[in-house]
């Protein structure tokens, strides 16, 4: 049934969805300007103020991955204007509760507002023409920093000009406004990713996430060998040794591991690390080096507006550089796009080892490394959308936001532990010393060297990346939903994917087939399209199928299944009864079959690898072993036992 569409022109989309971005970013860093005062203000102690920052980085950790998933499940618009709502209802609390509790419960419900990031960028990819696809999530991408520069000096005007009531009245404000802008003007997707949400693993990842993000913030200040830290660090292995188990089991996981695990996903995911990582520590050692007393002979001695001012041509930078970061992508695709920014946060980091005399000089650095940073950033998503089925593009890319959020927080510890380690005291106060800041320049160079020797590891896709792929097309997007079907009735199902192909070969989109046998995916329209099904242990099998209208039922069948086959014998006849043993080569056992009476056995087949088959007599007490190594086809093994047991293989008790 066709749905209704909002007329509303691709740029105007694009702008709303960048909005979302942009206060997000500035949700999170407009109160750390206020964080020295608000002591003062509230009544708490510098420790307390600092969960001001902390609720929110918890909640956005914990949120970005929950709502990413229902975003693809339950509808990406409807979990955007949610996500929007929670934190406008977060900024009015922390507005009118005029004390530290509420303004700590406000701030966490802030955080959920991070998801707003990667949904916005998977309804890019849903809604915009392809040829926009690039462009919009490179500048989605970019509002990442530029909110964060833009923060620092808004919140010090708003401050000083309102009270620090009017930075979460004007994120409510533009909250509000952007509700209703979104269900003006963005359309609702159709894609929707079958099966029943997984409660208990949001919970236990919520859980493994809170624990270790906690121990990681509060490291420095409770003590990394305090009973707290190693506490929730516990905790968070704990959760996750039960919570991945559980993800492989369930039909419908939080986290699909299978598709996390592909080496497009996960290496893309990895370099994301230790990218979040070298972006965010520019922004702490810029802010030192800047308000450092003069009196340190390195320090420029700012004020903390005039230095967050002196950092907006970095953010500014990255909004200028979104475009071309889209040319980037466009001509030359996702992996090299990567690969040239983060070689561009490399050589600013070792250039500002040797190059932070002046505030000038400092700009500049700190401008080079946003530059890099905004080429990365446009690039990962890309690559990661690329890489998942299109029905999961935004709980994808909310892991990889959640993994960003994870290296920006190891980074800021690790800094933070470089700063107090390394001091030098100026007027009685300790403050970080120039080997110190020259350190984290080497480190943010050093950490961009590991996520450039990931990214170059990383498959290039042999045909157009598919983000977007079915964006722009004259007729909706079909989604076909199906089941695939294993001959004789077997009921244990082995991993098995549904891959779609053009006619000429191109792909168009791929399903990991739940066990329960259902699959989804999503074409660029109506028409013939190729249906490769896949599993373990069977043969595959193509079909060509015309689709047809908006939504499509496919049954698809797999017959042939693979065996390790073959015949028992004794002295040239069958040995009926005879057990077939499987082993691995290492000693583990696989299964076991018994031959009929023509001395027939057949085996499903395992995973390749090296096996060992042994032919058993129970009655004359005689074996014989072969090994084997299976492929990934229907092997044939004739055994042959030995007419009677040799006198040399009997055991004496």
């Amino acid at each position: 049934m066709p749905t209704k569409t909002s007329s509303a022109p691709a740029w105007l989309k694009t702008g709303v969805l960048t909005l979302c971005g942009l206060i997000v970013a500035l949700q999170q860093t407009l109160i750390v300007p206020l964080l020295p005062v608000m002591p003062d203000i509230l009544g708490i102690s510098a420790d307390d103020a600092s969960w001001l920052v902390t609720a929110t980085l918890l909640m956005g950790a914990v949120a970005t991955p929950i709502v990413s998933r229902m975003a693809d499940m339950y509808g990406k618009r409807k979990m955007l204007v949610l996500s929007l709502a929670i934190m406008t209802v977060g900024s009015l609390i922390a507005a009118l509760g005029g004390g530290f509790v509420p303004l700590v419960i406000g701030r966490a419900l802030q955080g959920v507002g991070a998801a707003l990031i990667p949904v916005g960028i998977s309804i890019m990819r849903d809604e915009l023409p392809r040829e926009k696809v690039a462009g919009g999530i490179a500048l989605m991408s970019a509002t990442i920093g530029i909110g964060a520069a833009m923060g620092l000096p808004l919140a010090g005007i708003l401050y000083e000009a309102f009270g620090w009531p009017s930075l979460f009245w004007s994120t409510a404000l533009v909250g509000t406004l952007l509700m209703v802008a979104i269900q003006l003007l963005v359309d609702e997707s159709r894609l929707r990713l079958p099966g029943r949400f997984d409660v208990a693993g949001a919970v236990i990842l919520s859980v493994a996430l809170a624990s270790f993000l906690l121990a990681v913030s509060k490291g420095a200040s409770w003590g990394w060998g305090s009973g707290q830290v190693i506490g929730l660090l516990v905790l968070a292995a704990t959760s996750m040794a039960v919570w991945i188990p559980l993800q492989l089991k369930v039909a419908h996981p939080m986290v699909d591991l299978m598709t996390s695990t592909r080496p497009p996903v996960l290496l893309t995911n990895i370099a994301t690390f230790f990218v979040g990582f070298a972006m965010f520590i520019n922004g702490l050692v810029t802010a030192q080096e800047l308000q450092l007393p003069a009196a340190t002979g390195f320090g420029q001695e700012l004020d903390t507006t005039t230095a967050g001012l002196a950092m907006v041509p970095g953010g500014l930078m990255m909004l200028v550089f979104a475009p071309v970061s889209s040319r980037l992508l466009r001509r030359l695709g996702g992996k090299p796009t990567l690969l040239i920014g983060i070689g561009v946060m490399a050589a600013s980091y070792v250039w500002r080892v040797y190059n932070a005399d002046s505030v000038l000089h400092i700009v500049l650095g700190n401008t080079f490394v946003g530059i890099g940073t905004a080429i990365s950033y446009a690039a990962l998503p890309m690559l990661i959308m690329a890489a998942v089925p299109i029905s999961e593009t935004a709980s994808a890319n909310g892991v990889n936001a959640l993994v960003r959020a994870v290296g920006t927080a190891v980074g800021s510890a690790i800094v933070a532990m470089v700063f107090t380690s390394l001091t030098i005291e100026v007027g009685g106060h300790a403050y970080p010393s120039s080997g110190a800041l020259d350190l984290t320049h080497w480190l943010g160079a050093g950490t961009c060297l590991v996520a450039l020797a990931i990214g170059l590891f990383l498959p290039r896709p042999a045909g157009p990346e598919p983000a977007g792929a079915a964006a722009g097309a004259t007729a909706p997007e079909t989604i076909a939903r199906g089941t695939l079907a294993l001959g004789a009735g077997r009921q244990q199902r082995p991993p098995a994917i549904v891959t779609v192909l053009h006619l000429d070969g191109a792909p168009v989109d791929w399903s990991r087939v739940d066990p329960d046998g259902g699959f989804s995916v999503v074409l660029p329209g109506p028409g013939r399209y190729v249906f490769i099904a896949n599993a373990q242990g069977w043969s595959p099998r193509a079909h060509v199928l015309e689709v047809t209208g908006e939504t499509a039922d496919l049954h698809l069948e797999l017959t042939g299944e693979q065996t390790l086959s073959g015949t028992v014998a004794r002295d040239g006849r069958p040995a009926g009864a005879a057990v077939v043993s499987l082993n691995r080569a290492t000693g583990e056992h696989i299964r076991s079959t018994t031959a009929d009476e023509q001395g027939r056995y057949a085996l499903p087949l395992p995973a390749s690898g090296p096996y060992l088959v042994t032919a058993i007599d129970p009655q004359g007490g005689s074996a014989r072993s072969r090994k084997v190594v299976l492929a990934l086809q229907s092997t044939t093994m004739d055994l042959e036992l030995p007419a009677h047991e040799p006198e040399s293989d009997r055991a004496t008790v």
